[in-house]
């Protein structure tokens, strides 16, 4: 071996950090994200204001791990242990864990208000030091009411369109219901969330409003007035 090369490779070991640093580092990464995940299906969910919400959850950790707690909360504040929302008196009531403790964690919210509106996590625990797993993001539950849009001038023989707005597209498909001074409506078409009446008459006059079938929320009534 030439002199050249000894040289060289003295230069190598004196720049080149120790080997056990470099392994070192490697395993904290693994340990930092291999084998740990929580998944939402869907990540959005609008719903109607004092619906039952479903929030759909799974979640993976690696082997050797024993689930020791598990939970659902809406704050993420840094350094800080979340709290869990079955110990909260606004949720205690209202929300049931329908999980387990391997690799489903759903949960159900019922009577939902305008308050609500969050981002909601899943958190988990293991019997490992440092073995636990914050959800994020998690997933952003949005509620609305209806609302119904109707023409302000209707005049005989006029065709008129209602719509039954909400301030976010339903996450759950729904069949739109109408109400006329409070009584269901049988005439008129129904096409998704509008109201066609055709060739409206004196007695078309009135206050409408509108559900989702299967829910109790019923919007505000509109006045209606057929000139």
């Amino acid at each position: 071996m030439s002199f050249n090369t000894i040289y060289v490779m003295l230069m190598w070991v004196r720049m080149a950090p120790p080997l056990p640093l470099i392994f070192f580092l490697l395993m904290i990464h693994g340990v930092s994200s291999a084998g740990w995940s929580v998944s939402y299906s869907p990540s959005h969910i609008c719903a109607l204001k004092d619906s039952t919400v479903i929030m759909r959850c799974t979640y993976k950790y690696p082997t050797g791990h024993q689930i020791k707690k598990v939970f659902w909360t809406k704050d993420d504040i840094s350094g800080v242990e979340p709290p869990d929302l079955s110990n909260d008196p606004e949720y205690s009531q209202r929300l049931q864990y329908l999980g387990d403790k391997q690799q489903n964690c759903t949960v159900r919210l019922s009577h939902v208000t305008l308050k609500d509106e969050h981002m909601y996590y899943f958190r988990f625990i293991t019997d490992k030091d440092d073995g636990s797993w914050f959800g994020k993001p998690g997933v952003t539950l949005t509620v609305t009411d209806l609302q119904v849009e109707s023409p302000e001038k209707v005049t005989e023989g006029d065709s008129v369109n209602l719509s039954c707005k909400s301030s976010c597209a339903l996450t759950d498909r729904a069949t739109f219901i109408w109400y006329r001074n409070k009584q269901p409506l049988t005439e008129g078409i129904d096409r998704n969330n509008e109201l066609l009446l055709q060739s409206v008459r004196r007695e078309d006059s009135g206050r409408y409003s509108c559900a989702v079938d299967g829910h109790t929320h019923i919007s505000p009534e509109v006045e209606l007035n057929v000139m």
